[in-house]
């Protein structure tokens, strides 16, 4: 592949569409990654608007180590947040990154889409126009939700599906919603990963310290959007219920989003103040300090493809609670790593924090199983898959 040039079309360049891409940057002469963004969302930076924060540039792209034979390139599409607006952005999406494609004459072998929808309409329209392969990767709610919204929806990604040279997913649940589409391609289901490099076990006591967090304390972390599906009504429930009985718990979410001020009033009117902090927004490399520093991590989701924290989690030896949702339960297959909980049960989840806060965890045994999820070893499944489509 040395002398062939790879084209990634993706929603961010960060973690996972990132972390892979870099890495299989290296078996590549080029790799043009193009990254959608709606401009709209950049009035963040000057207004404090929670719903766009999450979609903003700062968001989006982060170049930290980015190898130099990557080009990250922005392809602007305006749209209103609307489903009749996100059916057309597919062929917006497609004029504009072909119009660069054209200005900056870019010449690619492969096409690897990050999601079905826009990105994989716009890898489609590429492979008929420059006839050349074609890969795109289901990921999450664009094959477990957005198929099912209506016939013209599944329409449109029954033809993205069918089009491609070959389908990846990211876990067994996903791959049973695209058997429930009259999809012809062979599909590979491989899961996220995490950075090996990043994402390891350090000393709790020096990372609370750096992060100044209490000592004394008992502390429950999420990493994720503060977005309905992330489900942290439901942990703020379960934390009502255990701070009854618990004074020694802390429970911080780092993260940043449309309920961020739905859920402080949620916290307020529990009073759970000092049992609960909304840290807002941290960069990438911080997170290691943050998974490291507390005692549970807890994912309380309605609904998933395979977590990417979830493996970074494991990855620091940091026991797993999440949902059985999505990927999830593929992965934390047995007590030894985490417990899993039914969704849009505060009860379930409350027992459950509350057995994780008193078990004595092995963290070798999670790191151990964390090994198989590091991105060089996904990345090398992931480069498989390109060497048989070309």
């Amino acid at each position: 592949m040395e002398k062939k040039n790879l084209l990634v079309i993706g929603e961010s360049y960060n973690t996972f569409q990132k972390d892979p891409t870099d890495i299989l940057a290296n078996n590549f002469n080029n790799v043009s990654m193009f990254i959608k963004y709606n401009p709209v969302a950049e009035i963040s930076r000057y207004i404090s608007i929670p719903a766009l924060k999450s979609f903003d540039l700062r968001s989006k792209i982060d170049l930290a180590n980015k190898p130099p034979n990557l080009d990250v390139i922005l392809a602007p599409v305006f749209y209103a947040p609307l489903d009749s607006h996100y059916k057309k952005i597919g062929e917006k999406l497609y004029r504009t990154v072909d119009k660069i494609i054209m200005k900056k004459n870019i010449n690619f072998n492969l096409i690897h889409s990050h999601f079905t929808w826009p990105a994989g309409y716009v890898g489609m329209r590429l492979k008929e126009r420059y006839n050349v392969p074609f890969i795109v990767t289901a990921h999450g709610y664009d094959i477990y939700r957005l198929p099912f919204k209506d016939k013209d929806w599944m329409e449109k990604i029954i033809t993205v599906l069918n089009s491609a040279d070959h389908i990846i997913t990211v876990s067994n649940n996903n791959l049973k919603f695209i058997q429930k589409l009259k999809v012809n391609n062979h599909v590979t289901v491989l899961p996220n990963g995490f950075k090996s490099d990043l994402f390891y076990l350090q000393n709790s006591s020096k990372c609370r310290k750096i992060l100044n967090l209490p000592i004394d304390k008992k502390i429950i972390l999420s990493v994720g959007n503060l977005a309905e599906v992330k489900g942290y009504r439901y942990l703020i429930e379960a934390m009502q219920k255990i701070s009854t009985y618990r004074k020694d718990v802390l429970c911080i979410i780092v993260g940043t989003g449309p309920l961020e001020q739905s859920l402080r009033k949620q916290i307020n009117a529990a009073n759970l103040q000092s049992h609960f902090v909304l840290m807002g927004r941290k960069p990438h490399n911080e997170i290691p300090l943050w998974i490291n520093a507390c005692d549970l991590f807890v994912l309380p989701s309605l609904n998933e493809g395979n977590p990417t924290v979830m493996f970074e989690c494991l990855g620091c030896g940091t026991p797993f609670i999440g949902t059985k949702v999505g990927g999830i339960p593929e992965i934390i297959k047995s007590d030894d790593y985490g417990l899993l909980v039914d969704p849009k049960n505060s009860y379930d989840l409350a027992q459950k924090i509350e057995i994780g806060l008193n078990k004595n965890w092995d963290e070798g045994k999670i790191i151990n199983h964390a090994e198989q999820y590091r991105w060089d070893r996904i990345a090398s499944q992931i480069m498989k898959v390109y060497s048989d489509t070309i």
